[in-house]
């Protein structure tokens, strides 16, 4: 019998789905293998799906179909929102700059960069100790002129959820562009983006158990976007090439499940994420990141001090246990995350720092085998700390 594992990365990745993979066969196949700007009967066919599956991801966020333009990713969708923008304000005679909260995905705070090397200015908004954006600083940038502000909904470390609708209002009172990050809120939490007109909101398939290289970038003002990617006409210039009409389709019944079962993933996540921590807290110089405000159900950001979380990584893996780490260490220099340290974590609680992330997947059989193992591994890890130093 093969060991038993148990796979607790799920804000990294998910499996593709059955209903997914058997909806993507036939575009990789020579079932439905057409070009989708063919004019004949096998392009046709094809565009049909693409069109069927922009019809269903723009459902499934409250969206009009014309303003969903499918891309490699969520990666790219956010660079097309950060760097598309500022582009396009300069262009306008607007403002080139920027501005995203100091704890984003390095998608967004590296599109920010590029914006400074293009010659703009990226304004890199703090966030409190829970993880909250600060709207003082905000409405600076605002009063400044900002062609963007990029913020995302669920961050992807801690699962701190940001208030989307002040920051919209006030973006929208500036004439501003907001652009969500909603790669860990859909799925996760109700995500309407009728509820913010206008708003820029990019989202991935292989969060929601799509596949992977596919995304969308939902952009009401594609005329406010300058694209990224030059050639074909495909999605009216905005995104242009070839479209992954496999991924696409993929991407399509990935989005409309995850919206039609967030509710209870909620739930069921939540109910799962509450436990664990219960455990965690009873774990000697062990805690919650960050201790307060407002998180996503899904994801679960824990410190364990005086334990290294590579180290912890190496040996959870070796129990079976897949999830990530909180801080990145090698060669006896410590680099603690970016997010934890906008947060202000200690250090010490920091560097010992997992992200562990639960789906509608996960049992509690699944908990339990973790949270038997879990004690033992991270007593294990400080003992061996301790012998080090």
């Amino acid at each position: 019998m093969a060991p038993r594992s148990v796979y607790l990365d799920n804000a990294a990745t998910t499996p593709v789905r059955d209903e997914v993979r058997q909806a993507m066969l036939p575009y990789l196949t020579s079932e439905a293998f057409g070009n989708p700007s063919s004019p004949h009967k096998q392009g046709r066919s094809v565009r049909a799906a693409t069109e069927a599956a922009r019809r269903r991801v723009a459902r499934s966020v409250g969206a009009d179909p014309k303003h969903v333009f499918f891309t490699a990713g969520g990666t790219e969708a956010d660079n097309l929102a950060v760097i598309g923008a500022a582009l396009a304000s300069k262009a306008a005679g607007g403002p080139f700059r920027v501005a995203v909260s100091a704890i984003e995905h390095k998608a967004i705070l590296g599109a920010a960069h590029a914006v400074e090397d293009l010659g703009g200015e990226a304004v890199i908004l703090p966030v409190d100790a829970e993880g909250a954006l600060d709207l003082a600083a905000l409405d600076a940038a605002l009063a400044k002129g900002v062609a963007v502000v990029s913020v995302m909904w669920v961050n992807n470390e801690t699962g701190v959820v940001q208030d989307v609708a002040a920051i919209h209002a006030r973006c929208t009172a500036a004439g501003t562009l907001f652009h969500a990050d909603a790669v860990q809120a859909f799925g996760k939490i109700p995500v309407d983006l009728r509820t913010l007109p206008g708003a820029l909101c990019t989202i991935s398939a292989h969060k929601i158990h799509g596949p992977k290289g596919s995304g969308a970038l939902i952009a009401p003002d594609p005329a406010r976007l300058h694209p990224l990617v030059h050639g074909g006409g495909q999605q009216g210039g905005l995104r242009p090439g070839t479209e992954n009409v496999p991924g696409i389709v993929g991407l399509g019944i990935a989005a409309e499940l995850a919206a039609a079962e967030q509710p209870d993933t909620a739930r069921h996540t939540q109910a799962l994420r509450d436990a664990f921590e219960v455990a965690v807290r009873a774990i000697p110089d062990s805690g919650v990141n960050p201790p307060r405000g407002t998180r996503a159900p899904h994801i679960s950001n824990v410190g364990f001090d005086g334990a290294d979380a590579e180290a912890l990584l190496m040996h959870l893996d070796l129990a079976g246990i897949a999830c990530s780490a909180g801080s990145a260490c090698s060669t006896g220099t410590t680099t603690i995350s970016h997010v934890l340290e906008a947060l202000g974590t200690p250090i010490e609680r920091a560097t010992g720092s997992l992200r562990f992330s639960f789906d509608h997947t996960t049992t509690r059989d699944d908990l339990d085998f973790v949270l038997a193992k879990l004690p033992t591994i991270v007593a294990k890890v400080r003992s061996l700390a301790t012998l080090l130093r």
